[in-house]
């Protein structure tokens, strides 16, 4: 790939002022000064500007605890959406959701802009259960569990078999869904005669969300956290 690109990707500086920093002769790569801004490079290319080495990573993953009010797109004329709340740091790698949230839901949201990765978490066949955590207007029944174990039918879809695990306080329960369609949750929580008056998602596989990141706060996930997906 072309240098300029190479070191827009690292976040160091974009392509635009890339051109200037190889002007004034502070470019090295594998020791040498570059002259061009379309010298090419690859991943294991030393290419240090001012004297600092930098790490090439094409794709970013990160996990945002994503507020009410947003809305999982990269654009939106009536209302903010979540790639607003990227740092700065990351704002290069044009990151967006994989997946969505409903605008009045919070928790666990996976940004990126690596869309096989985005295929591969979306695809149903994969069976990627997402856990929520779900407070309601009226207490959920331990009949209500086998209901939600059986799958339901809607006009669109069907439901794959879903966990519903009550708590202590029946009125706030946790549920496991394969799919995640549109309202999914609240719907099949309406299926048995409840409404969902605020919804959380705490996991997907076997990620959970960062109990120490605030609401509307970004943290890039490692190797190992996605192997937990």
């Amino acid at each position: 790939m072309r240098i300029d690109k190479y070191i827009s990707n690292c976040g160091y500086a974009s392509r635009k002022d890339v051109k200037k920093l190889i002007k004034n002769g502070v470019v090295t790569i594998n020791g040498t000064v570059c002259k061009k801004a379309e010298q090419q490079v690859d991943e294991n290319s030393e290419v240090c500007v001012e004297g600092n080495k930098l790490v090439y990573s094409e794709f970013v993953y990160l996990m945002l605890n994503k507020p009410q009010g947003y809305i999982s797109a990269v654009y939106d004329k009536k209302y903010p959406v979540v790639t607003d709340l990227v740092d700065e740091e990351y704002v290069h790698f044009e990151v967006f959701p994989v997946g969505r949230l409903d605008i009045d839901t919070e928790g666990l949201l996976i940004l990126s802009n690596d869309g096989q990765f985005a295929h591969e978490m979306t695809s149903p066949k994969k069976n990627i259960y997402k856990r929520y955590f779900a407070r309601l207007d009226k207490p959920m029944e331990e009949k209500d569990i086998e209901i939600f174990a059986g799958g339901m039918e809607f006009k669109e879809f069907t439901a794959k078999p879903a966990k519903l695990e009550i708590t202590d306080n029946p009125e706030e329960v946790y549920i496991e869904i394969a799919e995640g369609k549109f309202h999914q949750v609240k719907r099949m929580c309406e299926r048995v005669g409840k409404r969902v008056v605020y919804l959380k998602r705490v996991a997907i596989g076997g990620l959970t969300l960062d109990e120490t990141l605030k609401i509307g706060q970004i943290k890039e996930l490692t190797k190992e956290d996605l192997e937990k997906i």
